[in-house]
């Protein structure tokens, strides 16, 4: 479908409301017309790009939500009004900024929604013991949250910026301009992952409480739960929308790297004596081992 300057001048907003979602190819365009469409289009709640190179395409290049000038054979008004130049006029270039913008919000979506669902079990573990007067409310000191903040740390801003895109990323519509960073959904999922960790960890507290297991005892076997929920947190909250047996193949090789020094430094804790001496831990069994692996994978 088609559609001249002179026809889309002579519409009432209304109509070019209609015509502007239906038409594929507008001629001969002068400055009045690309700007009434660039209006229409926004009028329908669209995210619209313009491009353009000449004098004509200042107005609608400034009104459109990112105006994108040439840098070649651009003028310097169309350069001026514009939000972005693309440097060698290649307009390919303008998918690979799209992807690669998708991919940065998205990945510092990750690490955000990772460090709300951690930090909610530390804040409840540390608490509720505490609050509630159980036999051992001391659970962690200041230099245990220190060390998982360390851990932490590392593993929002390394692994989850160094992340490839998904395969969905340039499927998806563009966001509303009235879309918050979190939707209620997103919010409700980390919070959710944070409190079943929780459990998980209260779960683990009263076992060792209930089996007469000492303060250092209950204490490393809470501690190394915590580390192996985090350790699969951070796998798991990879991706969104496909599952740990699809992200296990994206090719991150610091996922690989942080984990295993993370493994590497909590072996040193709990076995080397004067690490857990300071951290005032104590040598489990495999038992214990096993089952803070267990219900750290369980509760993520």
């Amino acid at each position: 479908k088609m559609l001249n300057g002179d026809e889309l001048m002579e519409m009432d907003s209304e109509t070019l409301k209609v015509k502007v979602m239906e038409t594929t190819i507008f001629t001969r365009m002068f400055p009045e017309a690309k700007l009434k469409i660039i209006q229409a289009l926004k009028a329908n709640n669209q995210i619209v790009a313009m491009t353009g190179d000449g004098v004509n395409d200042g107005p609608a290049l400034k009104s459109a939500h990112i105006g994108i000038a040439m840098g070649k054979k651009g003028t310097e008004i169309a350069k001026q009004a514009a939000n972005l130049i693309l440097i060698d006029d290649d307009f390919s270039k303008m998918t690979d900024a799209i992807a690669m913008g998708r991919r940065i919000y998205v990945n510092l979506k990750k690490a955000i929604q990772y460090i709300i669902s951690i930090h909610i079990p530390i804040i409840l573990i540390v608490f509720i013991p505490l609050a509630l007067g159980w036999l051992y409310p001391n659970i962690f000191t200041p230099v245990h949250i220190i060390f998982l903040e360390i851990i932490m740390g590392p593993t929002c801003s390394i692994i989850y910026e160094n992340e490839p895109m998904e395969h969905n990323l340039m499927l998806q519509k563009p966001r509303p301009m009235t879309t918050t960073f979190f939707n209620l959904k997103e919010i409700t999922i980390s919070i959710i992952q944070g409190l079943v960790i929780t459990l998980g960890l209260l779960f683990v507290y009263n076992y060792c409480v209930d089996e007469g297991f000492t303060e250092k005892y209950t204490r490393t076997t809470v501690f190394l739960t915590l580390i192996m929920s985090n350790i699969f947190l951070t796998l798991e909250n990879r991706s969104f929308y496909y599952s740990v047996f699809t992200t296990i193949r994206y090719k991150n090789n610091l996922v690989l790297m942080i984990i295993g020094i993370t493994i590497g430094i909590t072996s040193l804790l709990l076995f080397v004596p004067v690490f857990s001496n300071f951290f005032l831990f104590e040598k489990v069994d495999k038992a214990q081992i096993g089952l803070s692996v267990f219900v750290g994978f369980v509760s993520v």
